[in-house]
């Protein structure tokens, strides 16, 4: 939708300028008309023009999980003392934290001063603000109850961010090692078994086969070093890329369902996820089929997403979440299953789910917090394996030498 900057003018004659969201200028005059203003001129802006206050780098300025969640935590504060949204949002646009996430707020600002619901003027940006939290938002303004559901968002968004956290902080030790142990590999092939293979080369010995393959791949790595190292760069980017793909994401959740480790860990992290944001929907009164809809926007694994989908178009017809979610075995254990079953048949699904959530979050710490103690010393036996065959393959013609001599 286009943005305009608009001169209007009062009932009483005064003068006003400002920006604001229409289809065309008709729809900019009935907008303002709406508001007790006359459109007095107006100038369309591209949405590089709608920025051209942010410089390059403020443009492309990330907006993470923390800074909405502050933003949500702040504005519930303010409307339950009794804030306008309009003023609330002014002052959160003056204490966020980057420029562009300063811009955004007060755009929607101006869009809630000319009459916009809050959750309208959050579509504006949906980069920024996922649909459960539009959808949210939406509701609380509908019932009343904003200020309770912008407590809900912001609990659902701690959890999330507490979430992360902990996966990120269990992974990053393993992903260390594994980028220090590629990059010693690489400098060993490089720089240090070519001086040390190339005493071999003034003798006269027969070379066991492991030595032989080590001085090659030595050798070639070696006098190829920035294509080897450009190869390996290509390789990851590549990987990153397909990754990215439809088929590529749906190959890598498929695997993440089947390795021993990850595969209970993904499970727990999307049945905790699944439950909580059941529960979040639930009880701002949003209707079940887009609950399940918004869902399925959610979740990390595209297999659970397919089956949130399913369980949406199945509900519409009638038949319980309980039914469609047992014809996903792999996904939900029995023991999910028969509680969200006594959830529906007592209408206490929000509940229960939440209760869910908790047992699955606390699961998840527990896992994440043992995960290195699992990992480590399986990478120091990955580590040892390399280096006892690099060690053998230069050893053994040392021994092979001195039985010639």
């Amino acid at each position: 939708m286009p943005i305009f900057s608009y001169t209007a003018q009062t009932a009483a004659g005064q003068i006003q300028q400002n920006t604001l969201s229409a289809d065309n200028e008709t729809d900019l005059a009935t907008k303002l008309q709406a508001g007790g203003l006359t459109l007095v001129s107006a100038t369309a802006q591209s949405e590089g023009n709608k920025k051209s206050g942010l410089s390059w780098t403020d443009k492309y300025t990330a907006i993470t999980l923390v800074d909405k969640m502050f933003f949500t935590q702040n504005l519930q504060v303010m409307v339950r003392t009794g804030f306008s949204v309009s003023k609330a949002l002014k002052t959160l646009s003056l204490q966020a934290r980057t420029k562009r996430f300063a811009y955004i707020i007060e755009q929607i600002k101006n869009d809630v001063e000319q009459g916009r619901t809050l959750a309208t003027a959050l579509r504006s940006y949906p980069k920024v603000f996922p649909p459960i939290f539009i959808n949210m938002v939406e509701a609380g303004e509908l019932s009343g109850q904003l200020e309770n559901v912008l407590d809900r968002l912001t609990l659902q968004m701690k959890k999330d961010h507490n979430l992360i956290a902990k996966v990120k902080s269990a992974l990053t030790y393993p992903v260390v090692i594994l980028v220090a142990m590629v990059g010693i590999a690489i400098g060993m092939f490089i720089f240090v078994i070519p001086k040390i293979t190339s005493l071999y080369a003034e003798t006269e010995v027969a070379l066991p086969m492991a030595t032989r393959i080590l001085i090659g791949v030595s050798d070639f790595a070696s006098k190829n070093a920035v294509f080897v190292i450009g190869g390996i760069i290509g390789l990851v980017a590549l990987i990153i890329r397909l990754i990215r793909t439809v088929k590529g994401k749906r190959t890598i959740d498929w695997l993440s369902l089947k390795l021993p480790i990850a595969n209970k860990i993904v499970k727990k992290i999307n049945l905790a996820r699944f439950t909580r944001t059941l529960s979040s929907l639930l009880k701002t009164d949003i209707p079940i089929v887009q609950t399940f809809q918004i869902i399925s926007k959610t979740l990390g694994n595209t297999y659970y997403c397919d089956a949130m989908m399913q369980v949406s178009e199945k509900v519409k017809q009638g038949i319980t979440v309980t039914s469609v979610i047992e014809n996903y075995p792999t996904l939900f254990p029995p023991v999910v299953t028969q509680i969200i079953n006594v959830g529906e048949q007592s209408g206490t699904l929000d509940t229960i789910a939440e209760e869910i959530a908790v047992f699955y979050e606390e699961d998840v710490e527990q896992t994440m917090a043992g995960l290195s103690t699992i990992i480590e010393p399986i990478l120091m036996l990955i580590l040892g394996v390399g280096v006892g065959l690099i060690a053998i393959a230069i050893i053994m013609p040392m021994y092979n030498l001195t039985q010639v001599i």
